[in-house]
């Protein structure tokens, strides 16, 4: 029945029949059709802070999982940071929002990994002045051991699992090596922010809209190693989509500043604000989390740092590495065949051997 309500609404949209979308007719059609879906269990971890500050709303609105999708929010957090989480939990029952089922604030993973749906794991050690990498490595595999235990225990074998603190793709390795039994498939971890970003730099310097460039890519690691690629990317310009070589026409710029801007993104930020990333973020976590409910568009790819087994493009394989990916039916697959020149060869080299060194590291302590 629910396929079809989906049926109709996608032959209306696929023919040009938007407006149809919202009428009262096809809206009480879908209520007598899908009357009430069961709510869906959505942790978010490091609760209290910025970024989720910036997050939970969309998320309890639909504006990730569906605007039919009734939610459950559980928001997780370290003990000092509860009465924090009660004036953010009273702010969410304030906004009144019609999806939003119940919000459970815990500080125990036995009460935060239940039976969840989806996983966004923002909460991690930030790098403090005067800390060696290996010790924010050491502390944040301590974190990330347990998260992942904890959904091999206590969560749903289906979850779909983000993971949004840094450093990102090691913390992912690790909270799926800690969670055997869930696929490796479920796990990403939060490239899309850089993605975003890189789109609207050639975006702005194109003089277009942000949606009219399609297909960049982020290769490897959500750190300065990162290689923003614009080699595949497209950009509609007058209704003609051009090469973003061709539209940029600024060769130098695309091979110089335009990647060190995106890599250095977030330390500008912070520089200007003072403050960590969260507005962009946050818009990043629910771009990448309703691309994996949803799926992303034919003929379109996005970037998220998945498991490297199996890839066609030389990266080694038990990474969580930044790809191009499209996905269909909640499943992701790399986006393979995409032609790699020298240039790109050795920045993709370069930050998979930053992924490698990283890894070893947790690896060791992980065993410890």
């Amino acid at each position: 029945i629910a396929s079809l309500s989906s049926f109709i609404h996608s032959f209306l949209d696929d023919n040009g029949y938007q407006e149809q979308l919202e009428s009262p007719i096809l809206k009480l059609l879908d209520a007598f059709l899908c009357p009430g879906a069961d709510p869906i269990r959505v942790l978010v971890t490091g609760a209290a802070g910025q970024i989720a500050y910036s997050l939970l709303y969309s998320i309890a609105k639909g504006d990730v999982f569906g605007k039919d999708q009734p939610i459950i929010l559980v928001l997780l957090d370290i003990p000092p940071m509860l009465p924090v989480l009660d004036g953010v939990v009273m702010e969410l029952q304030d906004c009144a929002l019609p999806l939003l089922r119940e919000v459970i604030p815990t500080d125990k993973v036995e009460v935060g990994f239940k039976d969840l749906d989806a996983a966004i794991l923002v909460g991690s050690m930030p790098r403090k002045e005067g800390m060696e990498r290996k010790d924010l490595l050491k502390a944040n595999v301590a974190i990330f051991k347990t998260q992942g235990a904890a959904l091999e225990k206590y969560a749903k074998k289906t979850v779909r699992v983000l993971v949004v603190g840094n450093p990102a793709n090691t913390n992912c390795l690790i909270a799926s090596k800690s969670a055997p039994s869930i696929p490796k498939e479920n796990f990403s971890c939060l490239t899309r922010l850089d993605h975003n970003r890189a789109r609207s730099q050639v975006a702005m310097r194109c003089g277009v809209p942000a949606d009219a460039v399609k297909n960049v890519i982020i290769w490897g690691n959500h750190s300065s190693t990162q290689y923003p690629d614009v080699h595949h990317a497209m950009v509609n310009v007058h209704g003609k989509e051009v090469e973003a070589y061709g539209a940029v026409k600024d060769d130098s710029w695309l091979k110089g500043d335009f990647i060190s801007t995106v890599q250095l993104r977030g330390a500008a930020v912070i520089k200007a604000r003072k403050l960590s990333s969260a507005m962009s973020a946050a818009k990043a976590i629910c771009d990448h989390m309703r691309d994996w409910w949803f799926g992303t568009l034919d003929g379109e790819f996005m970037s998220m740092g998945v498991y490297a087994g199996g890839n066609s493009y030389g990266i080694p394989e038990d990474l969580i590495y930044s790809f191009p990916v499209h996905i269909k039916n909640k499943s992701w697959n790399i986006h393979d065949g995409l032609p790699v020149n020298d240039f790109s060869r050795a920045k993709m080299d370069a930050t998979a051997a930053e992924l490698v060194e990283e890894r070893d590291t947790a690896l060791s302590f992980l065993s410890q």
